[in-house]
């Protein structure tokens, strides 16, 4: 048997199906045409029979695309056979995929019939389809849900009456593995013309296990399966073309391969995505933008030594340039360290403990951290070295009738605190330090700057001061915008020339100043 498995992608069909996500016609040429360079081998472009904008589109389709089969859907209803027919008139290669319900549900409940006369139904409508078209494809809806020996007899009937392709579809994602597996394998064993067609899967994914059903299905002898790109379509969506391709391609245990051009996976899933406004899930396997990210301290340090500890598809075979190590409150000293060198600055062991430390301190007030965090991080570094450095503080605004900052500094060793108000929490904060210094000097300009997008994000914040005619210039960053104005505005005053700090336990202006031992602050 042949180990060649043929694409068929349905994301411009069964795909669009899901409410929201209806595509014009200008837009599904442009998917076609991303498929039809990803190596997909058949595109379902739509059913014509269901709307004048269906039909249009797959016309339109027809006469853009070289390459893959196009296939219109159609019931095993002569109209939906004759309009797909016309729809198809200028495809290079056209298929028409018709079809009815095998299952018990669907002949009694659904359709209002008997199993001998669905089987007479479905012979007739190949039988109808073929005098358009030489490739007709019959689809057993339900199929997963269908009697073996049952889905036998009709498998068999429509290769008799012509039927190129046989689709076996899990309609409601019912199956699991095994017995969907099993089915496949019936089939091939039970049906004597099966030599005469292939079999397709085309599996949803209600329990999840439409990816699994499929690869069980090709393992067993169907060489067509029906994918959409992301997954997307009908309630939890199909089974996922990327998923296919890269189970073939990276597990070389099994024999069976495909035509798609895997490094423009990424590619497709970014254009289906963007243009149907259905956003791929961050975990989603292969494309997700977590598929190839490590957060966790151990695996950054084991990607880092070698991809392979972690990764078993390299990102660049899926279009992708690299892993992402992103760095959150989990990321160890390796990754941290990685990820100064990508941004091209070298820092030793005992810079990198220091760095480490302050690193944590930001990670755990964010999500993750990024690259614009860690240049900031190195200038908090240095104020950590200051003299004079924060050790409290706590605002009271708001609704209050004055906003007053209650303010706790390390000088030399020495805690000291201070209170005072002012007309907003920035004002209170920096009078209740002047206080505590005894030093007076004037703010000439405040600056605050969100470094990237996000509530939980560092905000920059930069002082100009001015002290006996002399600007000095201080920085700070912090999630909270008042604690990054406090230590950007003793930045700055460390800096000012002839700074004397005088020791004082009496109360000043509108502020309060005392000494406190370290054991009283504990």
């Amino acid at each position: 048997m042949d180990n060649k498995v043929y694409i068929f992608d349905t994301t411009l069909r069964d795909g669009e199906q899901v409410p929201g996500c209806q595509l014009n016609t200008i837009e599904k040429i442009e998917v076609a045409k991303a498929l039809e360079a990803l190596g997909v081998d058949i595109i379902e472009a739509g059913f014509p029979i269901s709307s004048p904008g269906d039909y249009n589109s797959v016309v339109e389709i027809t006469k853009a695309i070289k390459l893959p089969i196009i296939c219109a859907l159609t019931r095993a209803v002569q109209k939906d056979i004759d309009v797909a027919a016309e729809a198809l008139k200028y495809a290079k290669r056209g298929r028409i995929h018709t079809g009815i319900g095998t299952s018990d549900f669907h002949i009694f409940s659904k359709l209002h019939s008997n199993p001998d006369e669905i089987i007479e139904r479905a012979i007739a409508a190949v039988k109808y389809a073929k005098k358009y078209v030489e490739d007709v494809e019959f689809y057993a809806e339900d199929a997963g849900r269908t009697q073996n020996e049952y889905l036998a007899r009709v498998v068999e009937a429509v290769i008799g009456a012509g039927a190129t392709v046989v689709n076996i579809p899990d309609t409601t994602g019912y199956a699991i593995p095994e017995e969907f597996g099993a089915k496949i394998k019936y089939l091939m064993e039970h049906v004597k013309n099966i030599d005469k067609a292939i079999i397709a899967t085309h599996c949803h994914n209600d329990l999840g296990m439409a990816t699994a059903n499929t690869i069980a299905g090709l393992m067993n002898g169907a060489r067509q399966a029906e994918v959409t790109i992301n997954g997307i379509g009908e309630r939890a969506g199909n089974t996922s073309l990327e998923e296919v391709a890269m189970i073939l391609q990276c597990r070389k245990d099994i024999p069976l391969r495909t035509d798609i051009q895997s490094k423009k996976i990424y590619a497709t899933s970014k254009l289906v995505s963007t243009l149907m406004r259905m956003p791929v899930q961050p975990n989603k396997a292969i494309v997700g933008r977590n598929a190839f990210a490590h957060s966790s301290g151990i695996h950054q340090d084991g990607v880092l030594k070698s991809r392979e500890n972690y990764e078993i598809i390299d990102p660049v075979d899926v279009g992708i340039s690299q892993s992402s190590i992103v760095l959150t409150a989990r990321s160890g000293r390796a990754a941290l360290n990685h990820r100064f060198e990508v941004l091209g600055i070298k820092i030793s062991k005992e810079e990198l403990d220091i760095a480490y430390d302050k690193f944590l301190t930001i990670a755990d007030k964010k999500k993750d951290v990024n690259d614009e965090d860690l240049l900031v991080l190195l200038d908090l570094e240095k104020l950590s070295k200051h003299k004079i450095k924060l050790v409290h503080l706590h605002v009271l605004s708001g609704t209050t009738p004055l906003p007053t900052a209650m303010i706790q500094l390390d000088v030399n060793g020495e805690i000291l605190s201070g209170t005072a108000s002012g007309n907003g929490p920035i004002n209170a904060s920096f009078t209740a330090v002047q206080n505590i210094l005894k030093k007076k000097v004037k703010l000439e300009e405040f600056l605050i700057q969100a470094i990237t997008r996000g509530s939980d994000d560092l905000g920059k914040v930069h002082v100009q001061i001015e002290s006996n005619g002399i600007s000095y210039y201080g920085f700070s960053a912090n999630t909270d915008i008042i604690t990054a104005s406090v230590e950007a505005f003793l930045d700055a005053i460390e800096k000012a020339n002839g700074f004397n700090f005088k020791k004082a336990d009496d109360a000043e202006n509108n502020g309060t100043v005392k000494k406190q031992s370290l054991v009283d602050i504990a």
